[in-house]
């Protein structure tokens, strides 16, 4: 059974005729459409001869034992944001399906080295709000009184949600387990963003996922009435917060390939007729390099004790959110390099803005890459999330070929 591209391509058109609607999937995790597709997959892999099975933290599992314990991975997610696209993780996945197929063929069901599909509970954290969920336990990273402590919309907690899937919340860390015998970690991803597109490249190959320095910047000033304040006597909190936004891009310009965003702005009082008193924004800071992000960091400090300082207002700062840069492994790499060239005829390197399960195997110790696809209009998590079919035969053979690389590289590190 040779790879077949146009099978998985089929198969991902019959999970979106199932899973969507005319906003876009609506696999969101721990819910009854994602337990739905949680079933076809398995339906998906009934013919092959591998093991199954759901671990402590809700991921999923599909092992074709090899010659040795030392496993290859292949992850992706299943689970969507509401309206999302149709893309964006399950073909990982599936992807890694069609490999397992080839793979079983090829090698009579028993590869050089075993083979693991993972499909990862809740990457997008839609409902919860905390992304790489089963990923992060697995790696031992959750933090579990956090994650303890979340709620959905609807005001059901994160161990409930899990409890109605049969997942006991204060054991997901035995998920661990599952990395005992990881050699390396593969996966393919839908860019989501532009630069493939803008450079008219059909794959790249991953560098790592960026550190993001996540904050809120508040700066106190005083409430006075707009019309009888002088100007040259206002304590105006929104107006020392505005002048970060122009700064956090030169911020970003100045740290080379790193990128800052004011996502958020919240203003006391919050009326016309008054001077903001306080104002509040998010900061989110993101580079491949941990120095260069650092540097960021402390540039975004120091700008705004200056501007509070000119404005006569004070500022204080609450950290939201931190992960470290994820640089992904440098032979690993390389063999994605060479899958890529023997696809197509050019390649790029680019680093991984959106953060991704890969981060946490990489962060677990797990020799880990990624491979990307363009993405149609640079867009992702929306209904018209698309990749050219021409593009998503030419990543799943990339891939194919990733693994065969893969699957000799771990063979001789034995």
């Amino acid at each position: 059974m040779p790879l077949n591209p146009q099978r998985t391509i089929a198969e991902l058109k019959e999970l979106r005729a199932f899973t969507g609607d005319e906003n876009g999937a609506q696999r969101v995790a721990f819910t009854p459409v994602w337990v739905k597709t949680r079933a076809w997959l398995k339906g998906k892999l009934a013919s092959l001869p591998v093991e199954t099975h759901t671990d402590a933290a809700g991921n999923f599992w599909a092992t074709l034992p090899g010659e040795s314990d030392r496993a290859l991975l292949i992850g992706g997610h299943m689970d969507s944001v509401p309206n999302g696209g149709w893309l964006d993780g399950c073909l990982n996945v599936m992807a890694g399906v069609e490999i397992l197929r080839r793979l079983n063929e090829q090698y009579k069901g028993r590869p050089p080295v075993t083979v693991r599909i993972v499909d990862w509970a809740d990457e997008e954290g839609a409902r919860f709000g905390k992304s790489l969920f089963g990923s992060s336990a697995c790696s031992g990273k959750l933090d579990m009184a956090e994650a303890r402590g979340l709620k959905d919309k609807q005001g059901i907690t994160l161990p409930d949600a899990l409890k109605a899937i049969g997942i006991d919340f204060e054991k997901v860390k035995d998920s661990g387990v599952e990395l005992k015998n990881a050699a390396a970690y593969l996966e393919l991803h839908i860019e989501q963003g532009p630069v493939l597109l803008d450079l008219d490249l059909p794959l790249g190959a991953v560098l790592g996922t960026f550190g993001v320095e996540r904050h809120a910047v508040t700066f106190h000033g005083q409430a006075a009435h707009s019309g009888s304040t002088p100007m040259n006597r206002r304590k105006d909190a929104f107006l020392a917060a505005a002048k970060m936004s122009a700064e956090s891009y030169e911020i970003a310009r100045r740290s080379g390939n790193g990128v800052c965003t004011i996502g958020s702005c919240t203003t006391k009082p919050g009326i016309v007729t008054s001077v903001v008193e306080e104002c509040r924004i998010t900061l989110d800071q993101r580079h491949l390099d941990a120095k260069a992000l650092a540097q960021m960091l402390k540039e975004a400090r120091e700008a705004s004790e200056r501007f509070a300082k000119e404005g006569n207002v004070r500022v204080t700062w609450e950290r939201i959110w931190q992960i470290e840069p994820r640089p992904f492994d440098p032979e690993l790499i390389e063999l994605c390099d060479a899958a890529i060239k023997e696809t197509v005829p050019k390649l790029h390197r680019l680093p991984s803005g959106p953060l991704h399960d890969a981060a946490e195997t990489c962060g677990a110790g797990v020799p880990t890459v990624m491979m990307f696809v363009q993405s149609l209009h640079g867009i992702s998590h929306n209904k018209i999330e698309d990749t050219k079919e021409e593009h998503l035969e030419l990543c799943v053979k990339a891939f194919d070929k990733l693994a065969s690389k893969t699957i000799a590289w771990v063979a001789a590190r034995r």
